[in-house]
């Protein structure tokens, strides 16, 4: 017999919850449209080597095999090094500045724990085509925006420039890049863990701790102050790492004070990256927010409005006679624009029928009987209160517009 379950890391959505995830979809297009973000989609399978040496020591979580065609695939790790390929591969037919937004699933064999699943969705915008610190400061512009516009109180953006790391060995990033989740002690062990002498984890560290903002910080700083957000809204973090190995120029991460998961967001300028994919020297920097944990903070801070059904109308089947003029009504309704279902089954009784449109949250049931067609009539039936009218047909447009 087989299992009833979803494989480990894996999801079902059902109604609601698929209802809040659109919903959050739905907002975050508004606002990347808003800022002129074109949308954009790539195949869930790749080449594995595109992938190949490009995130660093977190290749150990692709899902890699080899197809039916004996080629070496993986599924998408994340959605920046695909948008390389389609970068390179159309740059003859992309107007630049490109600036993409993307919404789709990603799958890393992670461990599954609280907020870590093997799939899962990332909301990615970039902008291609720019050097200048304006096209970072705008990317990180977006961010706060998305998050002021669902409703948080604050969102903060923690940023940094790898550029000012580039005598701080990968290795050693990597390790100050987990920091907040380990400690200090822990940061030195684990860079002497990978090689590097106890003398010079501490002279890595310490210089890194006392990183100052260049002109490509302050220049990011100015563009967000005169975008009017508030001075708490974002902020320098030398520790700031970014853990991916393509990682370079300014860094940041997006944090909710609110919501104590972890960040909600990071990005990074890219350049080598398109170069070394696409062989074009093309900038490129954006960023890459958590959907989860988004999704996950909006509910836990009542920013989720409550869904319900969009059906206005469950319009009843009385009998096996009538089903046609139940069709017939069903049909007007909806040309009417509203949300209408026609009970499927012209074999059960009225009774049932109302039970199911209260258990769906229906608001309304319409009740076509011999009586009420015998008079072009038809019986409304108010769900939360009970209360019944009886209407001519020609008013019952109207009535639920």
């Amino acid at each position: 017999m087989t299992m009833l379950q979803t494989l480990k890391g894996f999801r079902d959505f059902l109604p609601p919850e698929a209802a809040a995830r659109q919903w959050l979809r739905g907002e975050m297009i508004k606002i990347f449209e808003r800022w002129g973000y074109e949308p954009l989609e790539t195949p869930t399978l790749e080449s594995y080597d595109l992938f190949k040496g490009e995130i660093g020591e977190d290749e150990k979580l692709f899902y890699k095999f080899k197809d039916l065609g004996d080629r070496e695939v993986m599924l998408r790790y994340d959605q920046t090094v695909p948008t390389c390929r389609v970068v390179g591969q159309y740059a003859n037919d992309i107007t630049f500045p490109f600036r993409r937004y993307q919404i789709q699933s990603n799958f890393r064999a992670e461990k599954p724990q609280a907020g870590r699943y093997r799939e899962f969705v990332q909301a990615d915008i970039d902008i291609f085509g720019v050097a200048s610190p304006i096209a970072d400061a705008e990317a990180i512009a977006v961010s706060l925006d998305l998050y002021k516009s669902l409703g948080f109180k604050q969102a903060v953006a923690i940023i940094n420039n790898r550029d000012l790391m580039k005598d701080i060995p990968y290795e050693a990033i990597v390790a100050i890049d987990k920091l907040k989740k380990i400690g200090e002690e822990a940061v030195l062990a684990n860079m002497v863990s990978k090689g590097i002498p106890q003398s010079k984890a501490e002279e890595y560290f310490n210089k890194v701790k006392n990183i100052q903002p260049d002109e490509t910080i302050n220049t990011i700083f100015d563009y967000l102050k005169n975008a009017g957000f508030p001075s708490d809204w974002y902020r320098f973090e030398p520790t700031l790492a970014r853990s991916f190995s393509y990682s370079q120029g300014p860094i940041w991460e997006i944090i909710v004070p609110e919501y104590s998961s972890g960040s909600v967001g990071g990005g990074e300028r890219y350049d080598g990256l398109v170069e070394r994919i696409t062989g074009k020297k093309i900038p490129a920097t954006g960023i890459a927010f958590g959907f989860d944990r988004t999704l996950e903070a909006a509910q836990q801070l009542g920013l989720v409005p409550a869904f319900q059904t969009k059906t206005k109308v469950l319009v009843t089947v009385f009998s096996a006679e009538l089903l046609d003029k139940s069709i017939e009504l069903s049909t007007k309704l909806r040309k009417a624009g509203g949300g209408v279902e026609l009970y499927p089954d012209d074999r059960i009784k009225l009774e049932k029928q109302l039970k199911y449109a209260s258990q769906k949250g229906i608001p309304y049931v319409a009740i076509l009987g011999p009586e009420e067609i015998a008079k072009n009539r038809v019986t409304v039936k108010n769900m939360s209160t009970g209360e019944q009218k009886c209407l001519p047909a020609s008013e019952l447009i109207s009535f639920f517009s």
